[in-house]
């Protein structure tokens, strides 16, 4: 089988894109995970399958750099947006279905884009940190000097903890910096830590209003990739609603490949 691919990247955390409205692109989690390898196929953190919807602009279909078919990519989701917005399928706003529900979306003119992430419902205490669900399941702490961090055996080892088994976590170290926080992320299922995690930078700013005991309703996000932004209305200590994650999505190379 032979088809065309694009590949894009949102603050360093790169995908395949496949535009697959035609349904004739059907991959196993094997070959997903070759297209992925960095040595071997294409080279990413993750896998998109854009595919119609009925009633929305697009359905996205999210696929881990390990094959399997995974929860919501927030980064994913705005490089999804910015592909189909380059195939004039969507204006600047723009609607869309995921695993975890409908999103919606804005092309901004300053070149970044805005998603609509779902709301949070629940925050729960583990371990003395953070754990919540913000499309994916994200483990939050807190640290001083995250830089001088493990961050692969200290994220692997939290996320395959027993607290979250069967299917484990992502895993964030967050350190507030002069108002800013910036984060760093092992991701499940690519099994190492990315530049950026969209999911993951929304979980941190939303922690960081607790754990500061703040009321600010909007962070700048560092990551090693580059910088977000993620903004949001608190209605309790532990409900969050109209969560806006924003920043770049990047267009790097497209091409054909045959498997």
């Amino acid at each position: 089988m032979k088809f065309k691919f694009h590949k894009y990247q949102g603050t360093g955390n790169d995908f395949i894109i496949i535009d697959n409205r035609d349904n004739v692109v059907s991959l196993t989690e094997s070959q997903i995970n070759r297209l992925c390898d960095r040595k071997f196929g294409i080279g990413a953190d993750g896998l998109m399958l854009l595919e119609n919807h009925k009633e929305l602009d697009f359905f996205m279909r999210y696929f881990n750099s390990d094959g399997k078919e995974s929860t919501m990519c927030g980064n994913g989701g705005r490089c999804l947006v910015r592909f189909a917005k380059g195939l004039n399928i969507t204006g600047k706003k723009i609607r869309f279905m995921a695993i975890d529900g409908k999103h919606k979306a804005m092309v901004n003119d300053n070149k970044t884009i805005s998603l609509q992430m779902n709301d949070v419902t629940e925050i729960n205490i583990v371990n003395t940190n953070y754990y919540l669900n913000t499309g994916s399941p994200h483990y939050v702490t807190f640290r001083d000097d995250i830089d001088k961090l493990d961050i692969f055996n200290r994220g692997r080892e939290i996320r395959y903890s027993a607290e979250f088994e069967p299917d484990g976590t992502n895993v964030n170290f967050v350190e507030i910096q002069n108002g800013k926080i910036y984060v760093r992320t092992y991701e499940r299922g690519v099994e190492n830590e990315t530049l950026s995690c969209g999911t993951g930078v929304t979980a941190s700013a939303i922690c960081a209003s607790l754990y500061s005991k703040s009321d600010k309703n909007s962070y700048d996000i560092l990551t090693k990739g580059g910088n977000l932004n993620v903004s949001f209305k608190k209605v309790d200590k532990n409900k969050y609603k109209d969560i806006w994650l924003t920043g770049p999505a990047i267009f790097v190379f497209e091409g054909e490949i045959e498997i």
